[in-house]
């Protein structure tokens, strides 16, 4: 039960964050392109390229800390349920370019900023 209280504290921590970080891309760029989502997801992959070396190479960490972040808050916060449905919809918009951005930006800027993450954290 302890198990899932921790991911629930972590969650909920993330997705407000996510909302707010959502909200605020929104007011400062537009709803064209989902920023937002770009944004959390490639920060998302940094934090957990470098929170998971961190804990598991550098310093073994509770297992409860794995759940808080990784699991809870960094799952809470990045959203890939959101990529695929604006995604989906900017193509149903026959949005085709900004969909083919969006696609390339989340997996390669994601992929990069998870390696960035693994490799900041394993020069510390």
């Amino acid at each position: 039960m302890l198990k899932l209280i921790v991911v629930a504290i972590g969650g909920s921590i993330g997705a407000v964050m996510r909302y707010l970080v959502s909200s605020w891309a929104s007011d400062r760029f537009g709803g064209d392109f989902p920023v937002g989502t770009l944004l959390v997801n490639v920060v998302g992959c940094f934090m957990i390229g470098a929170f998971m070396v961190l804990v598991t190479e550098r310093v073994i960490a509770n297992p409860y800390w794995r759940l808080l972040v990784a699991v809870g808050f960094i799952g809470g916060l990045t959203t890939f349920s959101s990529f695929g449905y604006e995604t989906l919809k900017l193509v149903e918009d026959a949005q085709f370019q900004w969909a083919a951005y969006n696609i390339l930006g989340n997996f390669i800027l994601g992929f990069f900023a998870t390696w960035l993450g693994m490799a900041a954290a394993r020069a510390v």
